[in-house]
């Protein structure tokens, strides 16, 4: 038999470490020898772990489909798809899981092709017990370390975002994630999504964390101002460069000069001035409405917008060499209705914050309260339920929001478009664990139990809406 059990310490001589125990690490083992799948199996049951074996990479794929591992064993030689093409299909499927390659070609071209793949590790074959533990408890280690630091993410998105932007969505994961990969760039970033969702937000978040976080952050909004003066705003002009330019004045470029330029609706620029900000752009230079000198300046822009702006090209409204030079890095924040698992966050953090402001003491939430939150479809987003909260907040004398502080729009509000019920949640007490299972059981139902549908319509992952629908009929939460 290819697998030693007999140097395996002792489990009680082995460390435990916090976070992660050995009962919360699913693994799967893909093996086609009947024999060696047994004794991994084995070895690994003897551990503590939580084991699945199958004999084919398509079966592998079946298994992941049904349950998601975190950790999978995979033989290099199967009959059908090979090992190395399966760890391939997991990376895709299920990015987060750790994969060790096993093998009997103990060559540097195995090990950097495994690696190539998607694999974190290789075994040599026969597997030896005790390397088989040690890598197995690395990988533990290793993912006990990633849940902890993405816990503290989203206790630190809860409290305050990335730079004032609230939410642990999937959705907003995926936002934060670009905004890091983002700030450290000289790359124009345009940031799109409906009004109200926060875009400065986000452009704000990015200058933050940039190197330029010590230059100035100059706003402009684009829609706000006439198109006559766009020019003269964004450029600066001359004096005498039109009536009324009594002294020259520096435009927006020249102020954030060594920091970022956020242009807000970017759309409304008129085709005359997106020819000077193209050459800005791309020069790095321009001249003041009226003057002749060239202004060199080092400027990060970030556009923002609410329209379809390859729609505006396509109709030539808008310059596609201007929209391409804007466009390198795209953020598209989604609309409330797309993140409703964010609303308890946002509701808390708006309503701490509109107290704190009021000096009014903190306050608490009807579960009635709730659940007409969750079933109104926030035409005006983030921007809207910021506006109620702060409306419910001057309106209370006490320490409780029910009904009556509510705005009136909200009352009798429909639910999201599935068959058009309202989310009909009764939550006993207010904490956000209750909330979040009331709403996720409530949206399975009304999308018949379809759980990509439910993941969608709330902005979670399909593996964490899977892994807390396993969660509630354990509880007997959920029949079925």
């Amino acid at each position: 038999m290819s697998v030693d059990r007999d140097l395996s310490p002792p489990p009680s001589e082995r460390p435990r470490f916090a976070g992660l125990e050995r009962g919360d690490l699913r693994i799967l083992i893909v093996e086609d020898e009947a024999n060696a799948r047994a004794a991994l199996e084995g070895i690994l049951e003897d551990e503590g772990y939580p084991v699945r074996s199958v004999e084919s990479a398509e079966a592998a794929l079946e298994a992941i489909e049904a349950e998601p591992p975190d950790l999978l064993l995979v033989d290099m030689k199967l009959p059908g798809m090979s090992g190395l093409d399966l760890i391939a299909r997991v990376r895709e499927q299920v990015p987060e899981a750790v994969n060790i390659m096993m093998t009997a070609y103990s060559s540097v071209d195995t090990a950097v092709e495994a690696m190539r793949r998607g694999a974190e590790d290789y075994l040599v074959k026969p597997i030896n017990a005790e390397e088989l533990v040690l890598v197995i408890e690395r990988e533990r280690r290793h993912r006990a370390v990633a849940l902890e630091a993405k816990h503290l993410r989203e206790q630190a998105a809860a409290r305050e975002g990335i730079r004032g932007l609230v939410g642990g969505s999937s959705a907003m994961e995926s936002v934060y994630t670009l905004i890091q990969r983002a700030a450290p760039a000289r790359a124009s970033v345009l940031i799109t999504g409906e009004s109200g969702t926060g875009k400065e937000l986000v452009a704000r978040a990015i200058h933050r964390l940039s190197p330029r976080s010590e230059g100035p952050f100059v706003a402009v909004n684009c829609a706000a101002l006439p198109e006559t003066l766009i020019e003269s705003e964004l450029f600066g002009y001359e004096k005498g460069a039109f009536t009324g330019a009594a002294a020259r004045k520096a435009g927006r470029f020249e102020l954030a000069d060594g920091g970022t330029l956020f242009l807000d609706e970017v759309g409304e620029i008129p085709p005359q001035v997106q020819v000077k900000l193209l050459r800005a752009l791309q020069e790095r230079a321009f001249e003041r409405v009226g003057g002749t000198e060239t202004i060199h300046t080092d400027v990060r822009v970030i556009a923002a917008t609410n329209k379809d702006l390859e729609a505006l090209v396509a109709e030539g409204r808008y310059r596609d060499d201007l929209y391409y030079r804007l466009n390198v890095v795209t953020i598209d924040m989604p609309p409330l209705r797309a993140r409703r698992s964010d609303i308890p966050l946002l509701w808390e953090h708006f309503v701490q914050k509109y107290s704190d402001l009021e000096g009014k003491p903190d306050m608490s939430t009807d579960p009635e309260v709730m659940q007409v939150l969750f079933a109104y479809d926030w035409p005006g987003n983030v921007r809207e339920l910021e506006n109620a909260a702060e409306h419910a907040v001057v309106m209370n004398r006490g320490e409780r929001i029910t009904l009556e502080h509510l705005p009136a729009r909200l009352i009798g509000a429909k639910g999201p478009a599935a068959g058009g019920d309202p989310l009909d949640i009764r939550v006993p007490g207010m904490t956000l664990r209750e909330v979040e299972r009331a709403v996720i059981l409530r949206t399975y139902e009304l999308t018949d139990r379809s759980t990509q549908k439910t993941a969608e319509a709330l902005g979670i992952s399909v593996r964490k809406i899977q892994y807390r629908l396993k969660e509630y009929r354990e509880a007997g939460y959920l029949d079925g």
